[in-house]
């Protein structure tokens, strides 16, 4: 009587039969589950690991300068500078008319405060590369990092028909100081609110009135918002530069304005026209839409739905 034997086992058998008959395998078992426990523990963790991703924008003002000028004399010459600094990986600038904008990005993991210091280090210990006497400023370095991203964005509407973006601007405004005081926060800005300008409204009646016309008012304000480099005066061993002329700076400071003479009388701008402070024009705008989609498109939809 011939006994029946099994399938010859591979070398993977042979070691897998060998540990199911041997007394040290849950000793083996034991082992690994307590080094794995103990690889758990010691691990260290963060809720929020810190990364450190650092770049700046470099900004070099080139007043008057064209897009194309900024670009040869500015641009070009920047990248290949700060290009040369220890652990930065790309360089990016964009030439606009007047500006130039720089972005250094240095490599994932470089210290902070270390990549900031060699950017300054480079920037101003090479200062001449700056094409002279042709007016370039002086570049301001603004650093950023991977905090510097906007986690919560607060959008301000109103069903008020009377109230417009400069109303809404200025309780944005008014919000900002109240939420900078929120523990752990850092920047704060609004954004889209339309800039505080000066309109001033004519009343061709007054002007008539006044005799005066439209291009002796514009010679007028042209000639009192100006102001130009006088020279300096020296003496005493000091140079002290003088500035001729000034800027307007409010609504009521226009408004006091002297644009002419009538029967020996000034006549100011607030008597010719109406001067007011107030938002700009805007330059875009946003719809705002609640409901169901299928209502817009004529379909009956049943149910009610939340706005």
């Amino acid at each position: 009587m011939s006994e029946t034997t099994g399938p010859r086992l591979g070398l993977s058998g042979a070691i897998a039969k060998k540990f199911l008959q041997n007394q040290i395998t849950p000793l083996l078992a034991l082992v690994g589950l307590l080094m794995g426990l103990f690889a758990v523990l010691i691990t260290p963790r963060e809720e929020e690991p810190q990364i450190n991703v650092t770049f700046a924008n470099v900004f070099i003002p080139f007043p008057g300068a064209t897009a194309r000028e900024v670009e040869k004399l500015v641009s070009s010459p920047a990248e290949q500078m700060l290009a040369e600094i220890e652990g930065v990986e790309h360089v990016y600038s964009v030439s606009q008319p007047g500006m130039a904008v720089l972005t250094v990005q240095f490599l994932v993991g470089e210290p902070r405060t270390d990549a900031i210091v060699r950017l300054y280090n480079k920037l101003y210990s090479n200062a001449d590369w700056l094409p002279p006497n042709l007016g370039v400023g002086q570049p301001i370095v603004k650093p950023k990092g991977i905090d510097d991203v906007p986690i919560v964005a607060l959008t301000l509407w109103t069903e008020d028909p009377t109230r417009g973006a400069g109303d809404l601007a200025r309780v944005a405004h008014t919000l900002e100081t109240e939420l900078k005081r929120v523990a752990g926060t850092r920047d704060l800005y609004t954004i889209g609110a339309p800039d505080q300008i000066v309109r001033v409204l004519f009343d061709p009646a007054k002007l008539a009135g006044y005799d005066l016309s439209l291009a002796e008012l514009r010679r007028s304000l042209q000639a009192a918002n100006a102001s130009a480099d006088a020279g300096a005066l020296v003496g005493g061993n000091r140079e002290i530069p003088v500035q001729a002329g000034s800027f307007l700076v409010n609504a009521e400071e226009i408004g006091t304005l002297v644009v002419g003479l009538h029967q020996g009388t000034p006549v100011y701008l607030a008597d010719v026209a109406n001067v007011k402070l107030g938002p700009d024009s805007p330059e875009r705008y946003a719809w705002l839409g609640t409901g169901p989609a299928a209502e817009a498109n004529g379909i009956q939809v049943r149910g009610e739905f939340p706005a």
